[in-house]
């Protein structure tokens, strides 16, 4: 993989993110995600590379686009594996709330974990305490690291978790160590990253969520040199065999971060869609004219770019389509 490739993923989450955000407020997920995927599809047309989808919105019969084993791209260029979220944020978009983005993860054929779409534990610390931490150890010792390696009081270490039922014991634990207690509503692959880059104020990101949104995560924190760690987390037998399927014998493996992304390279790509604490949303200026942000991560070089461009809308503003 190469540079040129790496931009060229950004304007596929351009333009993911610029016919997603027609929809921003409106109370429709299923709209907004569709327009995600048909703009983002569209896009991969033009990209130099041999891409397969192995992250997607789902099998063939489920998801007519961006499905598990799609080919993408010209023909041309490297072999690579593919995970996409169109849309992360769905739910987002259709309230209006923040840090809803588009993303890609790339990396080079067979090196991306093909997860199945179920619940896998997580956690991301950046890299001043890569190597140290396990998901094993209760949340009390991993503060506590974390804490040292930072230089900071325990009373001054953030942990960012979704606000659901099924962290409620973990957020007092963490709350009667002492630490401190962020949460996020929805889109825990924008969540997950602030906890392994700078000048975020979060140190600690823990807890369940999906798990194709966890090898996606995987890319940008091997990039940004953080550690992250995974064990699936399957509800019923129908989810084991689906697993064994996709080659995942032992769901109770504790994965790292070389496991969700093996080999050295892989490249990750968000365009903001609503702001957060990553990204800034599409912004419409008027006069058909629309400003983007977006991040670019390449795991060989330990580069990050970030990305504002213009855009202006073609004559079907539905699609959100940037003119060539």
């Amino acid at each position: 993989m190469d540079r040129e490739l790496a931009l060229e993923i950004v304007r596929v989450t351009e333009a993911a993110a610029l016919a997603s955000s027609q929809w921003m407020g409106r109370g429709l997920k299923n709209e907004a995600d569709d327009a995600a995927t048909n703009a983002m599809r569209s896009m991969f047309d033009s990209v130099n590379m041999q891409g397969t989808v192995v992250i997607g919105e789902g099998e063939l019969d489920e998801a007519p686009m961006l499905y598990i084993g799609e080919k993408l791209g010209t023909g041309n260029g490297p072999e690579v594996d593919i995970a996409v979220d169109p849309l992360e944020g769905t739910n987002i978009v259709a309230k209006g709330y923040p840090n809803a983005m588009a993303i890609i993860a790339v990396a080079d054929r067979g090196t991306l974990l093909h997860a199945p779409d179920m619940y896998m534990e997580k956690l991301v610390v950046g890299p001043e305490a890569a190597g140290l931490v396990r998901l094993t150890d209760p949340i009390e010792k991993t503060i506590d690291i974390v804490a040292k390696m930072t230089q900071k009081r325990v009373r001054d270490v953030t942990v960012i978790i979704q606000e659901r039922p099924r962290h409620n014991e973990l957020v007092e634990r963490i709350r009667q160590k002492g630490a401190r207690v962020t949460f996020f509503e929805d889109g825990d692959v924008a969540a997950s990253i602030a906890a392994a880059m700078p000048r975020t104020g979060i140190d600690i990101f823990v807890g369940t969520g999906g798990a194709p949104e966890g090898v996606i995560t995987a890319a940008a924190i091997k990039a940004l040199g953080g550690d992250m760690q995974a064990r699936l987390a399957p509800m019923n037998e129908e989810e084991i065999e689906r697993c064994k399927k996709m080659g995942i014998e032992d769901t109770s493996l504790v994965l790292q971060l070389d496991d969700l992304v093996r080999g050295d390279d892989a490249i990750f790509a968000a365009t903001g869609v609503s702001s957060g604490e990553l990204l800034e949303g599409v912004r419409f200026l008027g006069s058909d004219l629309v400003e983007t942000d977006s991040i670019v991560m390449r795991a060989k070089t330990g580069t990050i770019r970030y990305i504002k461009a213009h855009h202006r809308l073609n004559q079907k503003p539905h699609l959100a389509m940037p003119e060539e």
